[in-house]
């Protein structure tokens, strides 16, 4: 097993959830911008969200005598024209990170590294989530076009989401 492949993907993807975390912050603040209260809650619930998937990696990394290295975080786009249009990003980008995921898998594979295989499991079956959870708010937001007063009662219903880390000890 490489270790030093092992311990670099690993950061790599820290890097990833903590930007995921910062990319949705600026989609929060954005959405505050526009006077999007329940949109800018979904966004602030998935930027928690992000960094408690960050904090996994963290912490795994350091559970296998690993070094962590705390990469340049990117700064995320500040606008994005429409509510949907964020949707559609924020859909994109769960893409990228299940496919970031998936490769991390492939490495762990390759590396015959059983442990960080069976650890990324948690985060396969969380990606499915992921992507489900932004489908459903931007088919809503495509159905009714996400203008007018269909644009309210979608961001009516996302002011009641929050984020609570799972009880598990995963």
């Amino acid at each position: 097993m490489d270790k030093k492949r092992i311990e670099k993907e690993l950061n790599s993807q820290l890097n990833n959830e903590f930007f995921s975390s910062y990319l949705y912050l600026a989609m929060a603040a954005y959405c505050d911008s526009i006077s999007l209260p329940g949109f800018a809650n979904w966004m602030r619930s998935q930027a928690q969200e992000e960094l408690f998937h960050a904090m996994k990696f963290y912490d795994y990394i350091l559970e296998r005598g690993f070094k962590v290295d705390l990469l340049k975080i990117d700064q995320p786009e500040k606008e994005w024209g429409s509510p949907l249009n964020m949707f559609e990003e924020v859909l994109k980008h769960e893409q990228f990170i299940t496919e970031s995921i998936n490769n991390l898998v492939n490495v762990a594979e390759e590396e015959k590294d059983h442990a960080t295989r069976i650890f990324l499991e948690w985060f396969v079956s969380e990606q499915v989530e992921e992507e489900a959870s932004a489908d459903a708010v931007l088919q809503k937001l495509r159905l009714t076009g996400g203008q007018g007063s269909a644009l309210f009662m979608i961001d009516k219903e996302l002011s009641t989401r929050t984020f609570t880390p799972p009880a598990t000890n995963e």
